[in-house]
């Protein structure tokens, strides 16, 4: 999608909460009527009966008939869809919208009479029931047959086109390349390459644990605990457009540098769960340790690395130009001679091989073996392709 930031008057940014509302309303109600189905019942409405009901919930209900019929209808339009890709396997089941979390709305309609150009800088869009909107003109506005607006915890507003972005064409160098994606380096290429996700600083860390202590002593419902909950949105929506504008500039640069992008073939919702609780079997109603706080820290530094993001962006950039790898091992495999053990990985980002003594950075090595695409699927198993290019006395039993 194509995004701008909005920038709507005070007036304007209450009709649009209030269409946000109508939305979420929607949305939920939609949600509870295909929740309540079971085995046995008639099935749960569709979209042209919703609509139905809307006509009727609509003359019954004064402040949902003062909204706009269209943004009402396309919720209703854009949850039928959600249960289509749920039931096809695309996409996950949908769920409920909050409140300050889920605040947005799809407008369905012809681009050229709602879209109007002021300056070279500035432009306006024609939302229902609001009016013309201005808009930042960041880049050229695309043509599209919907948009969408939505509203961040911060409190900005940002104006998307639902279009597909033309993929990179690939440079013809034949250039392949390997992307390891770890925690303490968040990308590092078979070229060499260590690139560090920017995340906030210790000033920011040190001001989000204070906002923090003191968002915990607060009453609810208060004013304070609103504000400080917006202070703590600001700080976390400023890490992530420094980890979107990261990955921006790193997916851009791969997909016009190289021809084949090789990435690791990682399941980052399974990686980053919580551990389970374990019960301690000589105390009943006891727990053993099973270092939740660890794991907590493990997750973070994998969430906001921007992996996930940095291989979307990626097979969306350089459309049928990204392959995954099996990732078993590649970082205890020497990319020299092949050996692999435990004991070459020496440390987090040193990588010794004990048969051959190549050293380098661990995470390198284990990009130039994603790169060669080798993946081995047995601990102390010599690889095939490396049968014919090492010598005997390098070989270790299995």
């Amino acid at each position: 999608m194509s995004r701008f930031r909005l920038y709507p008057a005070p007036a304007q940014q209450a009709a649009l909460l209030e269409l946000c509302r109508h939305a979420r309303y929607m949305w939920n109600l939609a949600l509870e009527q295909w929740s309540m189905w079971t085995a046995g019942r008639r099935p749960a409405p569709g979209y042209v009966e919703q609509a139905r009901q809307l006509t009727e919930v609509r003359g019954a209900f004064e402040w949902l008939r003062a909204g706009s019929q269209t943004v009402q209808q396309q919720a209703l339009r854009d949850f039928d869809q959600a249960v289509k890709t749920f039931y096809a396997g695309i996409h996950r089941r949908p769920t409920w919208r909050k409140a300050g979390v889920h605040e947005g709305f799809r407008v369905v309609g012809g681009q050229a009479s709602r879209v109007m150009k002021l300056n070279r800088r500035w432009a306006q869009v024609l939302v229902p029931k609001v009016g013309w909107v201005r808009f930042r003109l960041s880049r050229p506005v695309p043509f599209a047959k919907s948009y969408r607006i939505t509203c961040d915890r911060v409190g900005r507003w940002h104006l998307a086109f639902a279009v597909v972005p033309s993929s990179i064409p690939a440079p013809g160098a034949g250039q392949i390349v390997g992307v390891d994606r770890g925690v303490t380096v968040s990308a590092a290429l078979s070229t060499g390459d260590l690139l560090s996700c920017p995340g906030m600083s210790n000033h920011e860390w040190n001001r989000l644990a204070h906002l923090q202590r003191q968002l915990a002593r607060c009453q609810r419902g208060s004013k304070r605990r609103v504000r400080l909950k917006v202070a703590i949105a600001r700080l976390h929506a400023r890490a992530r457009d420094r980890r979107k504008d990261w990955v921006e500039k790193v997916s851009t640069d791969l997909a016009r540098r190289f021809d084949v992008i090789r990435v690791e073939d990682l399941r980052i919702t399974q990686m980053t769960k919580r551990p389970s609780p374990r019960a301690d079997p000589k105390r009943p109603g006891s727990y053993l340790r099973n270092h939740r706080s660890a794991k907590a820290g493990l997750n973070r530094g994998i969430l906001t690395g921007g992996w996930g993001l940095l291989v979307l962006r990626l097979e969306q950039k350089a459309a049928g130009r990204v392959e995954k790898v099996n990732p078993v091992y590649t970082s205890q495999t020497c990319s020299r001679c092949g050996h692999r053990a435990p004991e070459n990985r020496e440390s987090q980002a040193v990588f010794r091989c004990v048969a051959c003594g190549h050293q380098a950075n661990a995470d390198v090595n284990a990009a130039i073996n994603i790169a060669a695409g080798r993946a081995v699927s047995a601990r102390r198993e010599t690889p095939s392709w490396v049968s014919s290019k090492r010598e005997p006395q390098h070989a270790t039993s299995a």
